[in-house]
């Protein structure tokens, strides 16, 4: 018998007594010590399904216009559409559990990660709080958090993503619940805190025998930790499958397409295949054109366009009785290397590597403590005013995070247009616009679009408007800090296609910043490898990629989730595993 079946279930939301369908008649089940994960890109409805099944769906807008959604618990199966507010409230983390994509924006910031872990205990068990409290750190040790005793005084802001994600888990688990959701609990975490959350999860299911619906748009992921896969598509299950099955004999072009777009199949320079090549052909045969994006910038090995020599980024950790700093955190430690004109430089390595800090001391948005960073002839710690501002237009940085750089109070145009603005482009309004429509133009977005919020917007598509706004003063150098890190596999096919046709058509020098390997390896000329503040590799991409020498850079690579090869022919699509190694390529 089924843990979880939902039956024929449909689902609107309804703005202005206009109703638009959002899941349509949708029928799956999850059993018990089962694994079953949920795929899609954004929009395809795996969200709203499983939200759906805790009912944590405004009602209105959201309408429930059929189906059911069965539970059963320990025998007695119950509709969770028919449930009242007190029973919901018993069922949620008791019976069904959930761990959300983002831990930051799910936890409290003003309560310490230990004190939400022993509410969550002390709203479903009739025990004192001390009890609860000694269950909070078997769970904490369980879920394999450093000092437990410690983390459980410190607030969320001070720990990091991979710690936050386990703290999520293990209140998720509180309570022993017969089901585990998990709505993309990997997303843009570093492969090594990304494998090990995932095998953290198989274990827990298979120690409490959990069912588990894994929701996730990476079918990389998938097969590391799924029994069976559910494909969705624009709200309707299009395939299901055993996972085994899915890699091997995909059956709708959907799943094909998935599987096609995933940047560490290709060569650099290849142009990535997107969701859209596959769903506009009328055939589900398809053939990949693999056409060149020739970069017609060449790189020049004579000509350096930044040099960082001793580079330090050191942030104070402790500190006497009278506020004198007694340790520093090296985030950046004496670090060196050129990038060259033309090319694109490659920065990996987890969180906490410094990497991040590395770029933002490039662009003097954080203050280096030591060293030099000298571009076009300018050591930039040793700048004026005049010559700072310079390099600001010459400079400028691609965010991780396009919803939070940019202000939600500006449309588009207007963000687009500031840079232009404060660099005395030009006062005629005319002009500034017609720039920023050329640009709309440039990154694949509609003029129609100038007028709009950040919040009407797709991620896919602010991660183009950030761009269109970067290269708005044509620069020299840009710094693409995890661009693409959160992007379903196509929007990433989209935006690295976009990085590669703007590069050759602009000229720019590029830093790619990224925890993924496979990305990097498709995208970047060179790779440096960064490690607890200093540089441990650099190397030609494929070099590194297929021949590393670190043992650090190993286990970067040993920790990818193993997707498909795809080869594709004229009349059928053959499906090889594809098994990264350090010493092999299929």
């Amino acid at each position: 018998m089924s843990l979880l079946s939902i039956q024929n279930l449909s689902l609107s939301f309804v703005k202005d007594k206009i109703a638009t369908p959002a899941l349509h008649n949708i029928s799956f089940t999850v059993n018990k010590g089962q694994v079953v994960a949920l795929v899609g890109e954004s929009g395809s409805g795996k969200s709203i399904t499983s939200l759906s099944v805790l009912r944590l769906l405004q009602q209105p807008p959201a309408k429930y216009t059929g189906g059911k959604i069965i539970f059963n618990d320990e025998g007695n199966e119950v509709d969770v559409l028919t449930l009242n507010d007190h029973q919901l409230q018993q069922m949620r983390g008791n019976k069904i559990s959930m761990i959300f994509q983002e831990p930051m924006s799910s936890l409290n910031p003003v309560l310490t990660c230990g004190a939400q872990v022993t509410e969550a205990i002390l709203s479903h068990k009739k025990i004192s709080y001390n009890a609860a409290k000694q269950q909070t750190i078997q769970l904490f040790t369980q879920v394999n958090l450093p000092n437990p005793q410690l983390l459980y005084n410190r607030y969320p802001h001070q720990v990091s993503g991979g710690q936050k994600q386990r703290v999520m888990i293990a209140m998720a688990i509180s309570c022993h619940p017969q089901l585990l959701i998990c709505d993309e609990p990997t997303t843009a975490l570093d492969v090594t805190v990304q494998k090990n959350i995932l095998l953290l999860l198989k274990n827990l299911q298979q120690q409490n025998n959990m069912g588990v619906l894994f929701i996730t748009h990476d079918l990389g992921v998938v097969g590391e930790i799924a029994d069976r896969v559910i494909v969705m598509y624009k709200g309707k299950i299009v395939e299901e499958n055993t996972t085994a099955n899915i890699f091997t004999n995909p059956q709708h072009t959907y799943t094909k397409a998935l599987l096609a777009c995933r940047p560490g199949l290709y060569n650099k320079g290849d142009k990535l295949p997107v969701v859209a090549d596959f769903m506009d052909t009328d055939n589900s045969e398809f053939k990949i054109q693999h056409s060149k994006q020739h970069n017609h910038h060449l790189i020049n090995n004579n000509q350096v366009a930044l040099e960082v020599k001793n580079l330090n980024v050191w942030y104070p950790a402790t500190s006497n009785f009278f506020g004198k700093t007694t340790s520093y955190t090296k985030a950046v430690n004496n670090v060196s290397f050129n990038v060259y004109r033309g090319e694109t430089l490659g920065l990996v390595g987890e969180s906490g590597c410094g990497k991040t800090s590395l770029g933002r001391a490039i662009l003097q948005l954080i203050k280096p403590t030591g060293g030099q960073i000298i571009f076009n002839g300018i050591d930039l710690l040793q700048a004026d005013k005049e010559q700072l501002k310079a390099m600001r237009r010459q400079m400028q940085i691609i965010f991780q995070d396009p919803y939070g750089s940019l202000n939600p109070r500006k449309t588009i145009g207007d963000a687009i247009a500031e840079p232009l603005l404060v660099h005395g482009i030009s006062s005629d309004k005319k002009i500034i616009k017609d720039k920023v429509i050329a640009l709309l133009e440039k990154v694949n977005l509609h003029v129609d679009f100038y007028k709009r919020y950040p919040h009407e917007f797709s991620g896919g598509q602010r991660q183009r408007i950030v761009i269109a706004r970067a290269l708005a003063l044509q620069p020299h150098f840009v710094v693409c800090d995890e661009s693409v890190s959160a992007l379903d596999v196509s929007v990433q096919a989209q935006v690295l296609n976009l990085l590669n046709e703007l590069k050759a058509e602009f000229g720019f020098t590029a830093i790619f910043i990224s925890h993924d390997l496979s990305v990097v390896k498709y995208i970047s000329d060179r790779i440096m490898v960064m490690n607890k503040g200093e540089i441990i590799e650099t190397g030609k991409a494929a070099d590194v990629y297929y021949n590393p020498k670190e043992n650090y850079t190993k286990q970067l690579i040993n920790a990818i989730p193993k997707p498909v090869f795809l080869a594709f022919s004229k009349t059928r699509f053959t499906l090889l595993q594809f098994a990264y190694s350090c010493a092999t390529c299929i």
